[in-house]
């Protein structure tokens, strides 16, 4: 594969690469089917457990000096629940916990047809996987799918002072590589942090992972290059001038 000027890609993880969203919807699922047929609760309170569970998920803060990022989330679950039933439900937690961590790491894999597109990048390009996120949680899902051996570094915010969209952090994986800004792309589906930071770092391209067509004329920031499917991104980086 012959590229016009670009010596490496920059790939986001969560729904870029992975399919993180429907793993966890169907992780999901799993637990609400032991809530209920443990007896533990009716459809409709697993429902909301469920989704209370998923509120707490995202705005958790962490703190490593008083709890790990399991005893957090298994904290999450047992909130949750005394949120809609009273009582102790610690051991339930746990195993809601257990179940939706395996499960959704489990179902978050890399499709064939995504390895052979980043195989053959690699034999042009340089790649680098740049993820935000806890430390264990993000290194948990790239072991789980197998991803390290596609990149040349693997990045996660977590693990720095500042995550996407901080220029730092892109910085980080410019001096990783050998390279320049004017030498790399930026490939992800978030714009506030995958977009924005590739235009903050000054890549030469971004390129937005949008699934959703009726997004589109909402865009901001603007990314150079929109595409559905991560498997499009060869094809733009052959277009490059």
């Amino acid at each position: 594969m012959v590229l016009n000027g670009i010596k490496a890609v920059f790939f986001d993880l969560d729904n870029t690469l992975i399919d993180t969203a429907g793993a966890g919807k169907k992780a999901i699922e799993e637990v609400m089917k032991l809530l209920i047929d443990n007896k533990q609760c009716k459809e409709e309170d697993a429902c909301i457990i469920c989704d209370k569970f998923q509120a707490k998920l995202v705005c958790e803060t962490l703190d490593p000096s008083e709890m790990s990022i399991d005893e957090l989330r298994v904290q999450h679950w047992e909130e949750a629940m005394q949120e809609v039933r009273q009582g102790e439900h610690k051991e339930v937690a746990q195993q809601c916990y257990i179940l939706w961590k395996t499960r959704r790491l489990q179902l978050m894999t890399l499709s064939d047809s995504t390895k052979e597109m980043l195989r053959d990048l690699k034999t042009s390009v340089r790649l680098v996987l740049l993820t935000n996120g806890v430390s264990q949680v993000q290194r948990e899902k790239i072991e789980s799918c197998g991803a390290h051996p596609f990149f040349d570094a693997v990045v996660v915010g977590g693990d720095h002072a500042e995550e996407k969209p901080a220029s730092s952090i892109f910085q980080h994986c410019l001096d990783l590589v050998g390279l320049m800004p004017g030498d790399c792309v930026m490939v992800g589906d978030n714009l506030e942090t995958d977009i924005l930071g590739g235009l903050n770092a000054g890549l030469k391209a971004t390129i937005w992972v949008n699934k959703n067509p009726s997004t589109i004329n909402k865009a901001s920031p603007t990314p150079h290059y929109i595409i559905k499917s991560v498997l499009e991104v060869p094809n733009i980086l052959k277009s490059f001038c």
